[in-house]
């Protein structure tokens, strides 16, 4: 496996990050990428600080490597959301978390901060232009998202567009791939358009350390790229305005069987599906329609919840060990680069 940029400014053997995909990401799957030699990043944005540094400590008796966090920025104009959002930033720069990976907002109030602490700072992107202002903030490490991605979307090109154009917009930066791939044909594809490395979200999802509900897991290793679909604002209770992608469910189809109504006319609007134990409010009652992951602190028919999952949940065939996976993906984009290099 080529050693990259990223991998010497992160101190890893491949070029290969796992999502932070909220309370799913957590100590065991961060743990068991790093320690396969890639780089393992646990899901921040809705733990209180004192669950989260528990957490960070934990990650840190399971690996002695390199991992990070990952933080939403986007608060919504909610006070409480941005003091919330700040205690856990505070706790990640005293905790000394190598690397703060941030999605939607503005990373420029805490570049500067993090790198006096000797911390790095990527953004997941979803344009060139948000790329370039990610880039004049700072920022050690650009992720390009692409419309294949699964889970909260910000591109709306595809990544085989999206990459090499921010990659061109952001050079000399290190940029890193993520939507779409989940072997190592696409690492090796990302490779050749210009990534330092990729970011992988769906193929961890279906992993044996992710903190995911199993009937979620299976539900990704049967999906076809058909079996999942995009929208503005279906799954929008409680993070609303960002397009996502998940696997068609129950609730998808009286949503689309009922010509797919606005956001107040959907069938069973308002009706609880579950209880999720969260651990900022305890018990919560989950309505139709709300955006959470599905873990197994959640306590309904899963069904009736969003299952992130990009459309590269088509080549995911098995739910493995996440080491595993790191593991193949290097040694496959290994033979698909020879084979590259041959041909040429």
């Amino acid at each position: 496996m080529p050693k990259t940029r990223v991998c010497a400014e992160l101190g890893i053997e491949h070029p290969i990050l796992s999502v932070g995909f909220g309370p799913g990401a957590g100590p065991e799957l961060a743990a068991a990428v790093s320690n396969a030699g890639g780089f393992g990043v646990i899901g921040a944005s809705a733990m209180p600080p004192d669950r989260l540094r528990e957490t960070i400590r934990r990650t840190r008796e399971l690996t002695g490597r390199p991992f990070g966090a990952n933080l939403i920025l986007h608060t919504m104009g909610d006070p409480d959301r941005a003091e919330a959002h700040r205690e856990r930033y505070e706790v990640l720069v005293e905790e000394r978390v190598p690397l703060l990976v941030y999605f939607e907002g503005d990373p420029a109030p805490y570049v500067d901060e993090a790198h006096a602490a000797g911390l790095k700072v990527a953004i997941q992107v979803g344009s060139p232009a948000e790329a370039r202002h990610a880039a004049d903030a700072g920022v050690d490490i650009v992720i390009a998202q692409g419309i294949e991605a699964g889970g909260h979307i910000a591109a709306t090109a595809s990544l085989f567009v999206n990459l090499p154009t921010i990659v061109d917009a952001v050079a000399p930066l290190p940029v890193l791939a993520s939507g779409g791939i989940a072997d190592g044909r696409g690492l090796a594809a990302a490779l050749l358009l210009g990534a330092e490395g990729v970011s992988l979200g769906t193929r961890f999802v279906a992993s044996e350390e992710a903190y995911i509900r199993r009937e979620y897991k299976q539900r990704v290793v049967a999906a076809s790229a058909e079996d999942t679909f995009y929208s503005d604002d279906l799954f929008d209770v409680w993070w609303p305005g960002v397009p996502h992608r998940a696997l068609k469910g129950r609730t998808y189809d009286e949503w689309d069987a009922a010509a797919r109504p606005a956001a107040g006319e959907r069938p069973h609007e308002g009706e609880p599906i579950g209880v999720y134990q969260s651990a900022l409010h305890g018990p919560v009652d989950v309505p139709r329609y709300a955006s959470f992951m599905m873990t197994p602190l959640f306590e309904g028919d899963v069904e009736l919840g969003p299952l992130w999952a990009g459309e590269s949940a088509a080549l995911v065939n098995e739910i493995l060990p996440a080491g595993e996976i790191v593991r193949r993906i290097a040694a496959q984009a290994d033979e698909v680069l020879a084979r590259a290099a041959a041909h040429v």
